[in-house]
């Protein structure tokens, strides 16, 4: 095992995903070093240092990982050139920059499924302008093959009148699913090749900004579907030789089976109950994973639910919290706030973990803060 105190560990994207990272470091002692883009971000002031800088330019990013130990990432869309010198000069980047270039692309992503025999939706993969000639395989969701993020870059194309509304760059139509639900499974695995995996949690998405809104953990599914979602999870991080933290979400469609929708080689928005609901948390594991320590212990601690919290539509600005402390009198409620100043319709400003006995007073108590929580301006 390589760990040390003092490790230096930098982190290109300084986001919430970076500020929960660093408060798990700080107990392995950990220099935490930030670049982002935003003077605002944030990780600003909690890290060891924080650089204001591109993650997307090849000279910012060589210059920012030159004196770390460790190299890792909160955001997939990052300068893959840079990385790749970096790794050859010696520093430990994880994920490894293999990885994250096949995961920037959409496209490359159901090629790797296709090839290890991993059950993904039926798709076609087009170039330019080319969604007009595919229509016999609506309805479909247009997926941009590089750039999209959180509900951005997706488009539903149901028939041929849809086609106005098409992306013009290289896409991956994948056939719509008869589905029944959404899951997730985080998966771990270190440098010494031991792997871990969470139990599937299920999701529940805001139906205008294509964002998760409720996380259930565990999942109600059968045993058989836990099996097949745990031994996806696993067989991907295999077949990636992935060092860190990897996020599957999954399709649970009305006949039974388990289809992976898309990966995303990081911390994520569905492990987010692991800081309370779970003996370790995604954020420590991926640490221990790109440390190499031995992987902490993944089983749920009490079911729990996991509330985004999203800016409230039309109101733009420095962000208010309205009902905060009538939540955090609530019995189980664990709220988590990301330092953003300025707030607008949907964009992630926090989230809130109810922990319970049960999974169905858990819901009932994320309901009333759903509806007393608001982030306005």
């Amino acid at each position: 095992m390589s760990y040390r105190p003092k490790t230096k560990l930098g982190i290109l994207g300084g986001g919430q995903l970076g500020r929960m990272l660093i408060q798990e470091t700080i107990n392995l002692d950990v220099d935490v070093h930030v670049l982002d883009p935003d003077p605002d971000a944030p990780c600003r002031d909690i890290a060891h240092s924080f650089t204001n800088g591109s993650f997307n330019d090849y000279e910012t990013v060589l210059a920012f990982g030159k004196g770390m130990d460790v190299l890792t990432i909160e955001i997939e869309h990052v300068n893959v050139d840079a990385l790749e010198v970096l790794e050859k000069q010696g520093v430990k980047v994880y994920p490894q920059p293999n990885v994250i270039r096949l995961i920037q692309d959409k496209g490359a992503q159901k090629e790797f499924y296709d090839k290890h025999g991993i059950p993904t939706s039926d798709y076609r993969l087009i170039g330019k302008n080319d969604a007009e000639n595919h229509s016999d395989f609506f309805p479909v969701f247009q997926k941009l093959r590089k750039g999209g993020y959180d509900g951005k870059g997706v488009q539903s194309l149901k028939t041929a009148a849809d086609l106005s509304k098409a992306f013009s760059e290289p896409s991956v139509l994948e056939k719509a699913v008869d589905l029944d639900k959404e899951l997730s499974v985080i998966v771990a695995r270190n440098a010494a090749g031991e792997i871990k995996t969470f139990p599937t949690v299920e999701l529940e998405f805001n139906p205008i900004a294509n964002l998760v809104e409720f996380l259930f953990s565990p999942a109600n599914v059968s045993d058989e579907v836990e099996k097949t979602s745990q031994k996806i999870a696993k067989t991907i991080a295999e077949k990636l030789q992935i060092v860190g933290l990897l996020a599957v979400e999954l399709f649970l469609d009305k006949e039974g089976n388990v289809l992976v929708n898309e990966i995303a080689p990081r911390p994520h928005n569905s492990g987010h109950q692991s800081i309370e609901g779970n003996y370790t948390s995604q954020f420590m594991q991926h640490v221990r994973a790109i440390l190499n320590i031995s992987l902490g212990n993944t089983e749920i601690v009490k079911p729990s639910v996991m509330v985004n919290l999203l800016g409230e539509d039309g109101f733009s600005g420095e962000a208010q919290y309205e009902g905060l402390e009538d939540v955090l009198a609530l019995k189980g409620v664990n709220v988590h706030l990301y330092g953003k100043r300025f707030t607008k319709p949907f964009r992630k400003m926090g989230h809130v973990t109810v922990i319970a006995e049960t999974l169905e007073e858990a819901k009932t108590t994320a309901k009333k803060v759903q509806q007393t929580l608001k982030v306005k301006a």
